[in-house]
């Protein structure tokens, strides 16, 4: 009887950071910008305050727009004057997937 010998396949020898093994998998199964969108919400009181925090109903990201709910319409108006300061601040929080635009609605 002839049997073939199968060779075990290599691991790889190379060391990967946790991090880049992370964004390998985030990458790969394509929820980089999901993850990115949760890290957002949930750093949302940080880095905006408690108040605006507060009056946000809704928050959620899609082709790199940030859309945003807010309850109080002179909170909304302020926000919209400040909003390339608000895309500075959420695109130093989230890195690698940046935020191109604020929609208020």
């Amino acid at each position: 009887m002839s049997e073939s010998i199968v060779k075990p396949t290599s691991r790889r020898t190379k060391a990967v950071s946790l991090k880049d093994a992370i964004d390998a998998f985030l990458e790969s199964f394509n929820l980089q910008t999901k993850y990115s969108e949760t890290h957002l919400i949930v750093s949302w009181e940080r880095l905006m305050g408690k108040t605006i925090a507060s009056r946000t109903e809704k928050i959620y990201i899609r082709d790199n727009k940030l859309f945003l709910k807010i309850s109080s319409s002179p909170l909304r108006q302020e926000l919209v004057m400040a909003k390339s300061k608000l895309i500075i601040l959420i695109n130093k929080e989230m890195g690698n997937h940046p935020v191109e635009d604020v929609i208020f609605f």
